[in-house]
């Protein structure tokens, strides 16, 4: 499968008859282009002049030790960039495993009304479903909310965001953890598709670049980022709706 192609095509909006219509070639050619099969020259030239993209990135040369790694197939640059349906899709499609790192992942819940009910549907079907806030009570978010100069708002968001996952508690296959780690990535996995939303200092997660990574060997940057979710997962707490009721009303 060429994900790079299948990529950019979602990003600018562009279908496969269309671009076949644009070529002036048969949309069974585009097919079998998404599939792997690499294109005559100046079919490469064309689509990669259509879509605004190098076509070394469509279609790059062998990679050689200490090159670009073989996992990256397209990049974003930043969050709000990325198709709704591209979010939708890896979604429904995810087979065994959908992971999420976050501080608060707003958008995550505010984009897709519906996503609590799509996670606990995928996890009747088998899919373990591992989702990660920041613990609004922690020192990581007290930091992180100074830094990008919204103070409080940071853990008031996080609680804000968690409202909408308390379906999922008593879900089996579904589990909701608090990390209290310094979070340097944001991190979307699916199955073997990983979306990586780098942070960058002062600045929200959404402004920042998103890179989409396929796994296609264990020395890819895939598994380095998969391994760090884990890691971070290992040593947070599980999410109980007492303990925040809790503390909120201590609070009070």
């Amino acid at each position: 499968m060429n994900e790079r192609l299948r990529s950019v095509l979602a990003q600018r909006g562009v279908s496969p008859e269309s671009l076949a219509e644009t070529l002036k070639v048969d949309p069974k050619t585009v097919g079998r282009w998404l599939g792997g099969r690499v294109p005559h020259a100046r079919h490469r030239f064309g689509v990669a002049q259509q879509l605004r993209v190098e076509e070394s990135f469509l279609w790059p040369a062998p990679q050689q030790p200490g090159g670009m790694s073989s996992d990256l197939v397209g990049s974003y640059p930043n969050r709000a960039s990325v198709p709704r349906e591209l979010w939708l899709s890896l979604l429904r499609e995810a087979e065994s495993e959908i992971s999420v790192l976050v501080f608060s992942g707003t958008f995550f819940a505010q984009s897709n009304p519906h996503v609590a009910k799509m996670l606990a549907e995928r996890a009747r079907d088998g899919v373990r479903v591992r989702l990660c806030f920041g613990d609004p009570t922690g020192q990581a978010v007290a930091v992180r909310g100074r830094e990008e100069g919204i103070g409080d708002t940071l853990a008031a968001k996080i609680r804000a965001s968690l409202t909408y996952y308390r379906p999922l508690l008593p879900q089996a296959g579904c589990e909701v953890r608090l990390h209290d780690t310094t979070l340097y990535t944001s991190l979307f996995r699916y199955d073997d598709t990983l979306l990586v939303n780098p942070h960058v200092y002062g600045q929200p997660a959404s402004a920042n670049p998103l890179l989409h990574l396929k796994r296609a060997d264990s020395a890819g940057w895939f598994d380095t980022y998969a391994d760090s979710f884990n890691t971070v997962w290992a040593s947070s707490r599980p999410w109980r709706l007492d303990q925040e009721e809790s503390t909120a009303h201590g609070q009070d």
